[in-house]
């Protein structure tokens, strides 16, 4: 059976460590588009019965990050061209408000947090790229717009925009550039308080990880899937 990398949770808060460790899952890219998963497989990497991924399952459908589909299988929603467009512009849009809002609250300690996150990423020539890093980058990023109400929904975008990652990071072409290149021309501009500068590097870095696959997949939109054995 493929393993993946999904962490084993305290009994004492089941049902909640069972989402959260599924969720962190398809935020890291670890499921493909079209991957195929079945509950007996998951509850057994996870060290649970079935009844707390079950409900886990339930929440991910509910986020557009599963399908049920007619047969009964669950899986991740393959890959298609349009929604993944529909995905950058969503993120685009979304993450630049956001920050318009958090820059009104920027402070150099902010800042500074946002240098040392990247300053100690391990080379990802030596590791691949740093998701928890990036991850960290950015929403401690949002954090600081103190929306109660935008914060989730960007987690939810970056819940079904999972499944594309996991095919960014194992593009050629995502291991020949500086993974924080946006992330230090963003820095830059929050301390030089160059606002059109901060959008226009956050814009980039989102739609760069985009490209890579654009070009690939224009007009080949077929799914691509990775089974998990029973």
């Amino acid at each position: 059976m493929n393993t993946f990398g999904i962490v084993k949770i305290d009994q004492s808060k089941l049902r909640e460590e069972v989402y959260a460790a599924l969720r962190d899952a398809f935020t890291r890219g670890e499921f493909a588009p079209g991957a195929v998963l079945n509950l007996r497989g998951l509850a057994e990497q996870l060290g649970t019965s079935m009844t707390p991924v079950r409900e886990a399952v339930r929440r991910l459908v509910a986020e557009g990050a599963l399908i049920d589909t007619p047969s009964r299988t669950l899986q991740v929603p393959p890959f298609d061209h349009e929604r993944m467009l529909d995905l950058k512009r969503a993120r685009v849009g979304m993450e630049t408000m956001v920050l318009e809002i958090a820059m009104d609250n920027m402070d150099d300690a902010t800042i500074d947090v946002l240098e040392t996150i990247i300053q100690t990423s391990p080379d990802m020539a030596k590791t691949g790229p740093d998701l928890q890093a990036n991850h960290n980058f950015h929403f401690t990023l949002y954090r600081k717009s103190n929306s109660a109400v935008m914060l989730p929904l960007i987690e939810a975008l970056w819940l079904q925009y999972g499944a594309y990652l996991h095919l960014i990071i194992r593009h050629e072409n995502a291991l020949r550039v500086d993974e924080h290149e946006f992330h230090k021309e963003l820095i830059r501009a929050l301390r030089d308080d160059d606002r059109d500068a901060a959008l226009d590097a956050l814009k980039n870095d989102i739609e760069s990880s985009f490209n890579y696959l654009a070009a690939e997949y224009l007009g080949n939109p077929a799914p691509i899937s990775d089974r998990i054995p029973e």
